[in-house]
C-alpha cells in the first residue's frame, strides 16, 4: 500500500471525518458506549446490531465519508479503498480508552490505553 504523508491523511480526517461525527451525538454516544466503532477500512461499524436511529446515523457518517476518501482519492491518483485504508491509520489513533475498534485481521477489540492499535502499515 502506498504511504501517504501525514499531513494529507490530518486534511482529510479534518475534512471528511471529524465534521460528521460532530454532528451527531446519537454516533457520539455509541461510539462512546462500544456499540459502534472505527474500523481499519476508514469506516464506522457495528460492534452489535444497531437501532434503526443509529444505523440512518451511521450509513450517513459512512457516505460522506465515502465521499470525501472519492474526490481526494482522484486528486491523489489512488483508489479510493487505498485513500480510506490510509484515512483510518488516523482515526484509529484517535479511539479513545473504552471504545471499539476493528482491525484487518477479524473481530471487534476495545482500546485499554495508550496501546498502539495502528495497522503495520500505518507506519
Amino acid at each position: 500500500m502506498m504511504k501517504m504523508p501525514r499531513i494529507l491523511i490530518a486534511a482529510a480526517v479534518l475534512a471528511v471525518a471529524s465534521p460528521a461525527l460532530a454532528a451527531d451525538p446519537v454516533v457520539e454516544a455509541a461510539l462512546s458506549s462500544g456499540k459502534v466503532g472505527e474500523q481499519w477500512d476508514g469506516y464506522i461499524g457495528f460492534v452489535s446490531p444497531p437501532s434503526g436511529d443509529l444505523k440512518a446515523a451511521v450509513d450517513a457518517i459512512n457516505i460522506k465519508r465515502r465521499a470525501g476518501y472519492t474526490q481526494i482519492a482522484a486528486a491523489r491518483n489512488v483508489t479510493v479503498d487505498q485513500f480510506a485504508q490510509t484515512t483510518a491509520c488516523s482515526t484509529l489513533r484517535s479511539v479513545k480508552p473504552g471504545q471499539a475498534y476493528k482491525l484487518k485481521d477479524g473481530g471487534w477489540r476495545t482500546r485499554q490505553g495508550s496501546e498502539s492499535i495502528t495497522p503495520d502499515y500505518c507506519g
